[in-house]
């Protein structure tokens, strides 16, 4: 699946820099000057979940834009990526074009609309939550 999203952003005139485990990924973000970050959730060593919470936790990659491209389709799988932050969940498996389409419309998105984008999903969250909350009887 790496290589295909390679060669399809490679297409795209996009530039890729692959990392194939967790620390590998949190190296090349820390060296390389990145325009956005597309991340699996299962990798080797460090998982995208802890990958997603480091980039959002350090001040000089917390406003990267991070899609999330996984096989967890679970909606507590979702809701994690959006609560860590990921600006994007794409659920494998998908066609690749469509990924260069998201990868097009979040990096068109300015900074401001990422945050707003992510405080919704957040407030969506708590509503949810609130729902799926067990009902205590009152007495």
């Amino acid at each position: 699946m790496v290589k295909l999203i390679n060669v399809n952003l490679k297409l795209n005139n996009y530039s890729v820099v692959e990392a194939v485990s967790g620390e590998q990924a949190l190296e090349v973000i820390q060296t390389e000057p990145l325009d956005l970050v597309v991340l699996d959730i299962m990798m080797p060593g460090v998982d995208g979940w802890e990958v997603l919470r480091r980039i959002r936790s350090n001040t000089e990659t917390q406003e990267m834009p991070v899609i999330l491209v996984t096989a967890k389709t679970q909606d507590s799988d979702v809701i994690r990526g959006w609560e860590l932050g990921a600006d994007e969940y794409v659920i494998k498996p998908f066609n690749p074009l469509l990924l260069v389409e998201v990868i097009k419309m979040v990096l068109d998105r300015s900074y401001d609309e990422r945050l707003e984008r992510r405080r919704k999903q957040k407030e969506k969250l708590e509503v949810l939550r609130s729902l799926s909350r067990p009902k205590t009887e009152s007495a």
